[in-house]
């Protein structure tokens, strides 16, 4: 028989309204007792019946994670989505998973989901999570929500990490090789990314004396395609780039594709690094220098925040998760004239 209320209680050597409190997020339980309520919920795969509780406390019991749909396909998503996952378990709460496609009209759309799902939280996910009119509408609806890597301070909760440093360092590691022309194909309009990546690369140059050059720079969307025909602008030019930094692993491998119809070697010819440290980066071959994203720390610490001020309305959090530069053979010292 699944264990029922009556059993945590007994197991904990509580009362059943003591455990109901934990459930419901009470904020007069002492931690310690919490975390040993919460032990037993554990240890008898206790599931609450989410429709009596939401009858009960007027909540569902439930937490949104919203996402851009032309990202659902992408390992950064996935990653993020694991860590939501991590987070829900051994708790009360399940995980819905929901793509919204951007438009205008996407703070008038959350009525319908909100109404729908009567989610107690949500995680937002980029562009989303930059998205100001739709932070303005939940809090409104009086919503908790917690954003992944935002770049407006109208957020509450934002988890993230320092992709302004993490760029710098990763051009810092082109310069120590001795490149000095070095390109970038920034990320896709509206995106956090797009801005502290390019950010990144500017610090790294003007830290080391090297001059900004904008023809330097081209446009990208996070896609392989745009990869391609950046890396196609790029080495076009009369003075090609030594090195290419990319706002993503997927647009990396699209440099790496154009270079290898050129006949160009990685990294003899053509020094490379993208960011985020997508499985593929270590698939492709040469391996891919780039930064790893601690997309399922972040999605879980999203998750647990925003539960946190469920229980504490007040809580404001700007958490920054370290990030770690992994570097493989697709960099190396530019061949001599």
């Amino acid at each position: 028989m699944p264990a029922r209320i009556e059993d945590v209680a007994a197991h904990a050597g509580v009362s059943t309204k003591t455990v109901s409190r934990v459930l419901n997020g009470h904020p007069s339980v002492r931690a310690t007792l919490r975390t040993r309520i919460e032990a037993s919920i554990r240890a008898l795969n206790y599931v609450p019946n989410p429709s009596a509780r939401g009858l009960a406390g007027n909540r569902s019991y439930l937490v949104a994670l919203l996402y851009d749909n032309p990202m659902a396909g992408s390992s950064y998503t996935m990653e993020l989505i694991v860590g939501v996952l991590q987070a829900c378990k051994g708790t009360p709460y399940n995980a819905v998973l929901h793509p919204f496609d951007t438009a205008d009209d996407l703070a008038a759309q959350i009525d319908g989901f909100v109404a729908t799902h009567r989610p107690d939280a949500l995680v937002l996910v980029p562009p989303h999570a930059n998205n100001a009119k739709l932070l303005q509408r939940l809090d409104e609806l009086d919503i908790r929500y917690s954003t992944v890597s935002s770049k407006l301070r109208q957020s509450r909760i934002d988890i993230g990490f320092d992709e302004r440093r993490a760029a710098a360092d990763i051009v810092e590691h082109l310069i120590s090789l001795g490149h000095r022309r070095i390109a970038h194909i920034t990320g896709l309009h509206g995106h956090g990314a797009r801005t502290w990546r390019l950010s990144g690369y500017r610090d790294a140059l003007r830290k080391a004396g090297i001059a900004y050059d904008e023809s330097l720079v081209v446009e990208g969307d996070f896609t392989f395609a745009s990869g391609m025909a950046g890396a196609k602008a790029l080495l076009d030019r009369r003075r090609a780039p030594t090195a290419i930094f990319t706002a993503n692993d997927d647009m990396a491998c699209g440099v790496m594709r154009e270079a290898y119809e050129r006949g160009l070697a990685i990294p003899g010819d053509l020094s490379v690094c993208g960011f985020d440290g997508t499985p593929v980066s270590q698939l492709i071959s040469p391996g891919l220098t780039t930064v790893r994203q601690p997309c399922r720390e972040i999605g879980c610490q999203a998750v647990e925040s925003v539960l946190q001020s469920i229980r504490d309305p007040a809580l404001r959090q700007q958490a920054r998760v370290p990030y770690e530069v992994q570097l493989r053979a697709s960099t190396a010292a530019p061949r001599k004239p």
